[in-house]
């Protein structure tokens, strides 16, 4: 039974009882005829074939309310690999939009990118998000637009339908759902979130006191879920980190752009379930251990952007507040699983919190090093503004690849 408590800085959309997903979508179909809706799929090739991606497309068959789904796949480095992409998706009612981003023309579009200064990137989640929102823009068929990823093991329609439903319908006024959930299985799962983001955001609380960015970042009980959906009239202004730190970024960023009591977060399911990255402690470019640096950074990023001076003082003191703030977090979920008969690695997790100290290290001294580095990509008004003709090309090259 989900709770009804408020944390705070922005709403909290509970999933308090079991509504009809029948109710959901008949409601999301009516307001479509005025608010079209569009799903942006970041996928790799790998991800053709598994069984998660086979559930989501199974799911997706019966969702009336999308107009339009926007595929962008990366890893396909052959026609025979875009070929595959294109007959798995073809299988879909709604005729997604493939974007075959290693293809030769959306290549040339990259470099096209490059040379005008407007850099996107390495390959990756958040350029693929990016190159997928410009396609929204450029086709013009979507009003709000929603993402989710292609690995959820546990996926179905109710996911989407309560991620969408918050900016959809027509009165209740936000323009931007973060999705939410527990993430359980025969242990607590997310050790990302649990043992990096949150000590983190609360050793920086403790350092610098109740500043309202990180307020704003502990408000989300999930701020590392891939499952977002916002306003196309957002979307155009908000820039997208191109690194690990897509999610955290975004969020960032949507304060930036949007007021907070236009955003909110949406309880989507009762537990979630998806691929599993290794810890990788002993290489910073792998793994959780590259994604808890890319994080890390982006928070000092923001905090210096808020004009908070960011000294070699200042991190001494982070890193012995974040193990005492990480020594307290092992203790609460040791409590928490052994109240409910889940297993609790404790070994594990004391040393998926040696390998963030040394991950946090890292990030500070790759800050200090350079700190008017930023993974953010430039965000579309920009895009238009220095590259008139890219939207036709865009959609011509969309175009031509769905024929090769």
């Amino acid at each position: 039974m989900a709770d009804f408590f408020q944390t705070g800085a922005i709403a909290t959309l509970h999933r308090l009882n079991e509504k009809s997903l029948g109710q959901l979508e008949r409601e999301l179909t009516a307001y479509s005829e005025h608010t079209p809706m569009g799903l942006v799929l970041p996928c790799h090739i790998r991800e053709l074939g598994t069984a998660a991606l086979k559930i989501i497309v199974h799911e997706l068959k019966g969702v009336a309310y999308l107009r339009q789904i926007v595929v962008g796949i990366d890893g396909a480095t052959s026609k025979r690999q875009w070929r595959r992409a294109k007959a798995f998706f073809s299988q879909l009612p709604q005729k997604p939009a493939l974007l075959w981003n290693d293809g030769p023309r959306m290549r040339a579009l990259f470099q096209k990118l490059d040379d005008a200064g407007l850099h996107a990137g390495d390959a990756g989640k958040g350029r693929n998000v990016w190159i997928c929102f410009g396609y929204v823009l450029a086709s013009a068929k979507a009003h709000i637009v929603a993402v989710h990823d292609c690995d959820i093991l546990t996926y179905n329609r109710e996911l989407l339908a309560r991620l969408c439903y918050p900016v959809a319908h027509p009165s209740l006024g936000f323009d931007f759902c973060k999705g939410y959930y527990a993430r359980v299985s025969d242990k607590l799962n997310g050790r990302v979130m649990r043992l990096l983001v949150t000590p983190l955001i609360r050793a920086l609380k403790t350092i610098i006191g109740a500043h309202s960015f990180l307020m704003y970042m502990d408000t989300f009980r999930y701020p590392l879920a891939g499952e977002f959906c916002l306003d196309v009239d957002l979307l155009r202004r908000v820039r997208i980190p191109h690194d690990w730190a897509l999610e955290i970024g975004l969020l960032a960023e949507v304060l930036r752009n949007c007021a907070p009591r236009a955003i909110c977060q949406s309880e989507l399911c009762d537990n979630y379930d998806h691929k599993h990255q290794e810890m990788s402690p002993d290489d910073a470019d792998r793994g959780l251990n590259k994604m808890a640096v890319d994080i890390a950074k982006s928070f000092f990023r923001y905090m210096a952007a808020e004009g908070i001076k960011l000294d070699t003082g200042l991190f001494d003191t982070l890193m012995s507040t974040y193990m005492r703030q990480a020594e307290d977090t092992l203790m609460f979920y040791a409590a928490d699983a052994a109240t409910n008969g889940i297993r609790y690695p404790r070994h594990e997790e004391e040393n998926s919190v040696d390998t963030f100290v040394r991950s946090i290290r890292v990030a500070a001294k790759s800050f200090l090093d350079d700190p008017l580095w930023s993974a953010l990509i430039p965000n579309w008004n920009r895009i238009q503004s220095a590259l008139p003709l890219f939207f036709d090309e865009l959609n011509e090259a969309v175009r031509l690849d769905s024929g090769e």
